[in-house]
């Protein structure tokens, strides 16, 4: 059986599943541990939000360990985009509805290879307005939900690889390794446009955060099971308070 330390720290990684929110992911996870503990509280944070939409990576820290997070936030991210040419949506994912069509015809697969090279190194990038940017101390999507413009300034971003792993236009698959801070559904709005067309996401997966991969990563009913069966291990100078 496993020991776990949860009060020094312990960085769970989980396969965070369609639909839910990185939150979502926390709550449970949490819940778990003050059940296990006999706890009303204790810290537990993840590192890199995933969008309701996207499956994969999400490290969640617990205890002293939440003090990683940035460190954690920081590491090279690899995802597995699929992409729809040929239509937007305003979230330029599926959490909206197809609001704009556009030809695809012209695009085949030697003019994406040829295009995807253009996105990597060092590169500007504006965020998409479905996104937990903040204006004025309020997240842009609360604006983009009510129908409000807002105009959000580009970030300097590292692409590393970008691999076409297949192409049925108008549907392509994308691998992407790229730094903190990426938006995978605002680089498929730009794709889309150097394309000559319209392009949104109909599927994402975060395949690795820094050393973690998916071959890593627990269920959510497993981590929790996990939770529930190890052996608990304590720091020397364990003394639980509500602030841990």
């Amino acid at each position: 059986m496993n020991k776990m330390d949860f009060i020094t720290g312990e960085i769970i990684a989980v396969d965070k599943p369609l639909g839910w929110t990185s939150f979502d992911a926390v709550k449970r996870i949490r819940g778990s541990i003050q059940r296990r503990l006999n706890v009303k509280k204790f810290k537990v944070g993840h590192a890199g939000t995933l969008d309701p939409l996207a499956t994969g990576v999400l490290l969640i820290c617990t205890g002293r360990a939440t003090r990683d997070i940035e460190r954690l936030q920081n590491g090279t991210k690899e995802y597995i985009a699929t992409i729809r040419l040929g239509a937007t949506t305003p979230s330029f994912d599926l959490e909206t509805e197809v609001d704009e069509t556009f030809p695809y015809e012209h695009i085949n697969e030697e003019m994406v290879r040829k295009v995807l090279p253009e996105f990597t190194g060092h590169i500007m990038q504006v965020p998409p307005v479905y996104s937990a940017v903040k204006i004025d101390g309020k997240r842009a999507y609360k604006y983009a939900r009510k129908g409000k413009d807002v105009e959000l300034k580009a970030k300097p971003l590292v692409i590393e690889e970008i691999e076409l792993m297949s192409a049925s236009i108008p549907e392509i698959k994308v691998r992407i390794v790229c730094s903190k801070g990426t938006y995978i559904r605002a680089l498929t709005r730009d794709l889309g446009h150097a394309l000559g067309s319209g392009a949104h996401l109909t599927a994402l997966c975060r395949t690795r955060v820094g050393d973690f991969r998916l071959d890593d990563c627990m269920s959510i009913d497993e981590a929790v099971r996990n939770i529930s069966e190890c052996e608990l291990s304590f720091p020397p100078d364990f003394k639980l308070s509500p602030e841990e």
